[in-house]
């Protein structure tokens, strides 16, 4: 039926002389053999321009010529197609008038394509004509897709070369100068091209590449959470791997033991830095890459969208002179980024910022930067004591690991330096406990400890597709959100659209615990106090608690109830 169809669209070419028999059988072929939509094959091979067929086809069959790339199309309409639907027919909806949706294609002929958008939407289709190129556009410009890349993830696979690698009892065999060379071949360049540059643009902070016995997965953390996107085939996962160890200068030819390395590309006048990882596992290596993209850093403390109270405590801890400051929460909860913002505002030419981090993630333009590195006795701890001798005004140190750089740390605050760094707890009373477990004596924690914050990162509800529900009591009673019993409570939640990958989420924002060591925290302190008490008293003097300031952003509408319970712990 597909098949007739795509005549038809030839046949009207061949009747305005536009196209020759034997160059529609040619056609044809070439879209059995690709499965590439009929009109992308005429217009990529010279044979037919897109204006041509375009106003043929709408003079024939008398169907409107839309110019879709100039459209304003409403968000609402736009949620009613999937991305993946409107790449695989080259169509996109423009409007919907009670029971009918009215999508552009470059091939209204398609009644497949037709008839999957009705069965999925539920509408009468109504059909405007437009050229291909403006429609693959504005699918990119609406859906957040691949403009500009120049690279098909299909064309490429047709493109490479698949037969380089057996798998054998679940392991492989390479010959490593064949692998070599295959990771030169243009195929494999663009397809990991492909694989990076998909992620940026989809705003991931990592990627994952996994193998398995029979396949391969490729995943994209994107705001906090892992995607699965399409991956590269089983064939291509040694070539694949083997090319980001070649720009990392890793060696290809160990695979037993794990290695780490970087590389830098440009993109969009951008340089954004890949931090890599390999990991032996039994159907080969995980790789998995940290993108630190500079472009969308925030150093801005103002512009991190913290709760007043906490932003004010967190200043005024940073205009002392002297004490330790303390930024404490799980991987991945953007300690890093609160702390090089706090660097940023304190950067100024009459100050001496040194750092020892591990890595360095970010590079700061007037600071001071040290890279750890254990294999040459450059640790966090040695690194700090040399810092100290070059008469620093602030240090940062990416974090208190052990007993050793703890004590150097607190010492450094007791003797006129402002020192920050970051601890795994899970509250801000917690790191005061945790320096006292590590050995450090609480009087000394009590001199010199500032404050100490503990920060989550939440996913921000899409504002394309937001919508209010109401929640019941019970509900809100077990998530401590403090309501009037009876009170009817509307919150908001994300429906799912195509701008977030019908995740109803879109971006993240940061929740901050700001615990000040005041005088009746410093006493607590100093008699070991467990952490729930210095939680309660720290409370009584204004801390605003992680849950309570997720349920203040959930009241705001910026995120939704279960992200708030989901990184929070109750009170």
């Amino acid at each position: 039926m597909v098949e007739t169809l795509k005549k038809r669209l030839g046949d009207i070419l061949i009747e305005e002389h536009l196209l020759a028999h034997e160059q529609l059988q040619q056609a044809l072929s070439e879209q059995r053999r690709t499965g590439q939509p009929l009109v992308a094959i005429l217009i990529n091979s010279g044979l037919v321009s897109e204006e041509d067929i375009v106003i043929t086809l709408s003079e024939q069959l008398g169907i409107p010529h839309l110019r879709v790339e100039s459209y304003d199309i409403p968000t609402e309409v736009l949620a009613e197609i999937p991305e993946g639907i409107a790449r695989r027919y080259h169509l996109i909806p423009v409007a919907k008038t009670g029971k009918s949706l009215t999508i552009a294609m470059s091939d209204p002929l398609n009644i497949v394509a037709i008839d999957d958008v009705r069965m999925l939407t539920g509408y009468e289709v109504e059909t405007v004509v437009s050229l291909d190129s403006e429609i693959k556009k504005t699918i990119d410009r609406y859906y957040g897709g691949k403009e500009g890349e120049g690279d098909d993830f299909a064309d490429i696979l047709r493109d490479a070369q698949t037969d380089t690698v057996t798998v054998v009892e679940g392991k492989e065999e390479i010959d490593i100068s064949s692998l070599k060379k295959e990771v030169e071949q243009a195929p494999v360049i663009r397809l990991v091209n492909l694989i990076l540059l998909n992620a940026i643009k989809q705003g991931a902070s990592d990627i994952h590449i996994e193998p398995f016995e029979k396949d391969v997965r490729l995943r994209y953390r994107i705001d906090g959470m892992l995607r699965e996107v399409q991956p590269p085939p089983k064939s291509l996962q040694a070539a694949v791997v083997s090319r980001i160890k070649v720009v990392s200068e890793l060696d290809i030819a160990e695979r037993r033991v794990p290695q780490d390395g970087r590389f830098r590309i440009k993109f969009e006048r951008r340089e954004i830095d890949f931090r890599v990882s390999t990991l032996p596992t039994y159907y080969g290596e995980k790789v998995v890459l940290r993108i630190l993209d500079k472009g969308s850093l925030q150093l801005d403390l103002d512009k991190l969208n913290f709760e007043q109270q906490p932003l004010d405590d967190f200043r005024d801890s940073l205009a002392r002179p002297n004490g330790i400051i303390l930024v404490t929460g799980p991987t991945g909860s953007g300690k890093t980024t609160t702390l090089y913002s706090a660097l940023h505002m304190l950067n100024n030419p009459d100050i001496n910022i040194v750092t020892v981090e591990d890595p360095v993630e970010y590079e700061l333009y007037g600071v001071n930067q040290v890279q750890v590195k254990p294999e040459v006795g450059l640790t966090f701890s040695s690194g700090l004591r040399s810092i100290l001798r070059q008469d620093p005004d602030v240090v940062m140190v990416g974090e208190i690991r052990d007993e050793e750089t703890a004590d150097i740390a607190i010492k450094a605050a007791l003797t006129g330096h402002l020192v920050l760094s970051t601890l795994h707890t899970n509250d801000a009373p917690g790191a005061i406990t945790r320096l006292i477990d590590m050995g450090m004596e609480p009087f000394l924690i009590a001199s010199s400890m500032l404050m100490a914050a503990a920060q989550r990162l939440v996913r921000r509800i899409c504002p394309d597709c937001k919508e209010s529900y109401s929640v019941p009591d019970p509900v809100l009673k077990r998530a401590q959100f403090n309501s009037v019993p009876g009170e009817k409570v509307s919150l908001w939640k994300g429906r799912g659209c195509g701008r977030c990958g019908e995740t109803g989420y879109r971006g993240r924002l940061a929740l901050l615990e700001v615990l000040r060591v005041k005088e009746n925290v410093q006493d607590l302190i100093m008699a070991s106090a467990p952490s729930g008490e210095i939680k309660r008293v720290a409370v009584e003097n204004g801390m605003v608690t992680l849950r309570q300031v997720g349920l203040r952003k959930v009241t705001a509408g910026l995120t939704t109830l279960e992200e708030a319970l989901r990184v929070t712990a109750p009170d």
